[in-house]
Formats: structure tokens, C-alpha cells, sequence
């Protein structure tokens, strides 16, 4: 039996607009001016470091005594470091490193975090005991301090079996990473403790649904939005936390040009050449600032309490 509808009027479910939750996040995210500054500098500066190298083709490890400590020229846009080598073909090879070790640094703190923050939450008893211990234990921990013995520890055995560049690699993000977990396993375990209570997870264990499909389905896909912004920061903080190293003398050697290496290797010459190191340091600060604006402008897209204001 068909039901008739009077003249001139419409059912609710063609009038409703469709929309998600990630569009409507996105069009938050647009509208938040620094963020879209940030994504804008941080999108040329992977772009720069991604492409530049195939374009400016010069060497990074070319020798030339001639043209040593030079100031910025045709010849060398940035000028050139105690060994005459170019510091934009350096720069540009060390942003893909410090970009990768931020990246994969990030990656490995959101896993092991989101891992125990998951299992936290949602077994509770004993196991949230133990695991939130453990945490605390890893917080109480001097990072700086720890992420350089270690690295003092083991860089020379890494670097013997899978080489200068890689070993260092794998060192110093498995490092980072294991020292940045923490505060995300707080933050999902916090969300967890929300969302299990909440209606639709009560609807889905009702149903019958296992306590995995519950976590995987219903819980964790409500609880990213938190996770992605602690993500974001991450990698400005695995940025600084590699610069530091490398500034430091326990990161990659000499013919690796990190940004932080490269800073490391011009700190004795700032009186005669400041370019060498205004330069890379230039570029620690506006990828950092801009991940940070933007981390700043997912939080607000992100968060369905916040109300965004015309800018």
C-alpha cells in the first residue's frame, strides 16, 4: 500500500543534507587561518626537500677550498660550509632525513601508545593497574638524558651492521618513538574509559558483538581525532629531539647533513659565517611552527564541542 504525500511537501530524508564527520572536520580546518598558513609552509618545505634535489642536481659531499665559507651567490644560493660545499644541495638532503626520522618517529609512539592506551581502557582491573604503572614509570624518566645514553650505547653497533646511514636511522627513531608513547597512551585510555559507557557501544555489546569488533568498529574510530592531533605535535617534537642529537654530536656523522648535523658543524663558525647555520636552522623553525599550527587547527576542526568563530 502506497502512502500519499500531500502537494509541496518533501520526506526529511531527501531534504537532509549529507555530511560526515571528516567533512565537516575539514571544513573547520579551512576555516582556521594559521592552520592553513602552516599546512601551506609545510606543504613547499616537503615539497623543496622531496623535489629539489632531482632539480639542483650539485653534490652535497663536492669539496671546494676556493669557494669555502662563502656567503649566499649565483653559484651557491645558500652559501657554502668550511669545505666549500653547497649548503643548499645539504640542506634540501637533510630536510628529507629529519622530515623521515619525524614521520617514522611519530608512527612508532602513536602504535605502541594507541596499543596500550586500547588495552588499558578497555580490560580495566589489573590491567589498567599495571599498564598505567608502567606509563607513569616511562614519564618519571629523564627523556634527554636517557635518548643520549642510549644512543651512545648502541650507535656504534647499529652502524656496524647496517651501516652509517641506516643504523643511525633505526636508532634514533626507535628511540624517540619509545620515549614519546606516554602521553598518548594517557589520552586513549582516557577516551576508552568515555566511550565504552557510551549508548551506541552499550547498543553494540547488546547485540552480541565481540569486546575486538566493539574496539576496532565502534570505540577507537571515535577516539582518532585526539590521537591524529597528538600525532601531529609528535613529529614537530621528533624533529627537535633529532636536531638536538645531531647538535649534540650523537646523531648521524659528518657526511650525513641533517639539519641539526649541519647545525652541529657551524656552531664554530657563527662570527664569519651565519649563514651556515641561519639557513638549516630556518628550517627546523618554520616546519616546526607549522606543524604546530596546524596541529593547533586540527585540534579545533577535531573537536565537536569547539565552536569556530569568524576569523
Amino acid at each position: 500500500m502506497s502512502v500519499a504525500t500531500a502537494p509541496g511537501t518533501r520526506l526529511l530524508s531527501s531534504t537532509a543534507p549529507r555530511t560526515s564527520l571528516w567533512r565537516d572536520a575539514t571544513r573547520r580546518f579551512r576555516r582556521h587561518r594559521l592552520a592553513m598558513v602552516g599546512f601551506t609552509v609545510l606543504f613547499f618545505m616537503v615539497a623543496a626537500v622531496l623535489v629539489g634535489p632531482f632539480v639542483y642536481r650539485v653534490p652535497i659531499n663536492e669539496i671546494d677550498f676556493k669557494a669555502k665559507l662563502k656567503g649566499p651567490s649565483r653559484a651557491h644560493p645558500l652559501g657554502t660550509d668550511d669545505l666549500g660545499q653547497d649548503l643548499l644541495a645539504r640542506v634540501l638532503y637533510g630536510g628529507r632525513i629529519s622530515l623521515a626520522v619525524g614521520v617514522v618517529a611519530m608512527l612508532i609512539s602513536i602504535t605502541i601508545g594507541t596499543s596500550i592506551g586500547a588495552a588499558a581502557g578497555q580490560l580495566g582491573g589489573a590491567t589498567d593497574h599495571t599498564l598505567m604503572r608502567v606509563t607513569d614509570l616511562f614519564l618519571s624518566l629523564p627523556q634527554l638524558p636517557l635518548l643520549l645514553l642510549v644512543v651512545y650505547l648502541f650507535r656504534n653497533t647499529l652502524t656496524k651492521w647496517l651501516g652509517p646511514e641506516a643504523g643511525v636511522f633505526i636508532l634514533v627513531v626507535a628511540v624517540i618513538g619509545g620515549l614519546r608513547w606516554m602521553p598518548v597512551a594517557r589520552l586513549v585510555r582516557a577516551q576508552f574509559l568515555s566511550l565504552r559507557e557510551r549508548e551506541f557501544v552499550e547498543a553494540a555489546r547488546s547485540l552480541g558483538a565481540p569486546p575486538l569488533r566493539q574496539v576496532v568498529r565502534h570505540i577507537l574510530p571515535n577516539a582518532l581525532g585526539p590521537v591524529i592531533v597528538a600525532g601531529s605535535l609528535d613529529v614537530a617534537v621528533a624533529i627537535i629531539a633529532e636536531s638536538s642529537l645531531s647538535f649534540l654530536g650523537l646523531g648521524f656523522p659528518p657526511d650525513i647533513p641533517t639539519w641539526g648535523r649541519i647545525l652541529f658543524d657551524a656552531k664554530d663558525n657563527l662570527d664569519f659565517a651565519p649563514h651556515w647555520a641561519i639557513f638549516p636552522g630556518t628550517a627546523i623553525f618554520l616546519t616546526v611552527l607549522s606543524i604546530n599550527y596546524i596541529g593547533d587547527g586540527l585540534r579545533d576542526a577535531l573537536d565537536p564541542r569547539k565552536v569556530l568563530g569568524a576569523k
